[in-house]
C-alpha cells in the first residue's frame, strides 16, 4: 500500500457468511480510508463480529470480494493477518503471567526482534511500564484493556480492528482509550471499531450501521441523523410518566423516552407527530418544543424496522455473530 490518504485500506463488496442455513452477514459492503476511525454499530447478533473476522482473515467469505491493505480477502488471508491488529471482545491473555511476559509471548509470535526492545517501547507507549511485573489476572478492566491494545499495536499494524473494546470499562478509562486511538490514527493507523456506546460512535470520523446481517446506513454522524428523516420534540413538565403512557401508540409517535426532566418524543411523519402533541401544548403545566434528534433515536428506529434473521425458523441462538 502507498501513503495516499485517499486510498482505501478496507474495500470489500458483497461479503456474505452463512452458518448452516442462516445468513449471518448478507452482502455487506464496506470502505475505510487510510487514517480513518470508522465506527461499526448494530444490535447484538447483527453480524459485526463475523464481518470483522472476515476482514482480518480469520473467516473466509462464502460470497463477495475485495481487498484489505491491498490483499485479496479470499486468497491472501495470511498476509492480511500479519498487517492487522485485532482486539477481541474477551480478554484473551494469560492471567498467571505478568504484563511484560504476555507481551514477550506476543512479540515472539510475530517474530519481532529484539524482543526486549519491542516490549519496552510498547510498555512505555501505553503507560504500562510501572506495572510491567503485575500479573494480568489482577488488573482492573481498564488496565486489561490497555494491555490488549498494547499487544495489538506492538507489531506496528497498518489496520486496527476493535470489537467492542471498552465494554465494562469506566468512563475515565474509555476516554483515555479513545484519546490513544485518535493519536494512533493521527500517525496514519486505520481503525474499525464496533461499539454500543453512542458517545464513542460520535468520536468516529464515520459510522456504518449493520442490522441483522445487512448494511443499512453509512456516513458521518450528521449524515446518518439527517438521512433518518426523524423529527424530535421535547416535553417538559410534571408527571411525565403519565404523559408518556398517553403518547405511546398514538399515530405519528414512534418513540417516547424519558431524558432527565423531559420526554423525547420521536416520529418520522411531522404532521402526525404535531397532531399527537397538540393537546399537550394546550396544558398550562406542560411545554412542548422542537428538539434535536440523537444518534440513539436513529438506531432505535433502525432496530424497530429490522427483522432478526437469527430468530427465524428456530435458529441456533448460540451462534456468535
Amino acid at each position: 500500500m502507498t501513503d495516499d490518504p485517499d486510498e482505501s485500506v478496507i474495500d470489500v463488496t458483497g461479503l456474505t457468511k452463512r452458518f448452516g442455513n442462516k445468513t449471518v452477514v448478507d452482502h455487506a459492503t464496506l470502505k475505510v480510508k487510510r487514517g480513518e476511525i470508522v465506527g461499526f454499530l448494530g444490535p447484538n447478533g447483527s453480524g459485526k463480529t463475523t464481518t470483522i473476522r472476515m476482514i482480518c482473515g480469520l473467516l473466509t467469505p462464502d460470497e463477495g470480494s475485495g481487498t484489505v491493505l491491498g490483499f485479496d480477502v479470499l486468497t491472501e488471508s495470511l498476509e492480511i493477518k500479519n498487517e492487522v491488529g485485532y482486539m477481541t471482545q474477551k480478554f484473551s491473555f494469560y492471567e498467571d503471567l505478568s504484563i511484560a511476559e504476555n507481551l514477550t509471548f506476543v512479540a515472539r509470535l510475530y517474530r519481532l526482534s529484539p524482543v526486549s526492545r519491542y516490549v519496552d517501547e510498547t510498555l512505555e507507549r501505553l503507560g504500562l511500564s510501572s506495572r510491567r511485573n503485575q500479573l494480568a489476572g489482577t488488573l482492573s478492566g481498564g488496565w486489561k484493556q490497555r494491555l490488549a491494545l498494547a499487544a495489538c499495536i506492538m507489531h506496528q499494524p497498518k489496520l486496527l480492528l476493535l470489537d467492542e473494546p471498552t465494554a465494562g470499562v469506566d468512563p475515565k478509562a474509555r476516554r483515555e482509550f479513545w484519546d490513544e486511538i485518535h493519536e494512533l490514527a493521527g500517525e496514519g493507523l486505520t481503525v474499525l471499531v464496533s461499539t454500543h456506546y453512542m458517545d464513542e460512535a460520535e468520536r468516529c470520523h464515520r459510522i456504518n450501521y449493520i442490522s441483522y446481517g445487512k448494511m443499512i446506513a453509512e456516513g458521518t454522524v450528521t449524515d446518518v441523523v439527517r438521512d433518518s428523516g426523524l423529527v424530535t420534540y421535547l416535553v417538559h413538565g410534571p408527571r411525565l410518566e403519565r404523559v408518556a403512557t398517553e403518547l405511546a401508540g398514538l399515530p405519528g409517535v414512534e418513540q417516547v423516552a424519558p431524558f432527565g426532566n423531559s420526554l423525547h418524543v420521536v416520529g418520522s411523519d411531522p404532521k402526525l407527530l404535531k397532531r399527537a402533541l397538540a393537546p399537550l401544548a394546550k396544558r398550562p403545566e406542560l411545554s412542548v418544543e422542537p428538539g434535536e434528534t440523537s444518534l440513539e433515536d436513529v438506531f432505535i428506529k433502525f432496530m424497530a424496522d429490522s427483522t432478526d434473521n437469527m430468530a427465524e425458523n428456530g435458529a441456533n441462538n448460540e451462534i456468535d455473530a
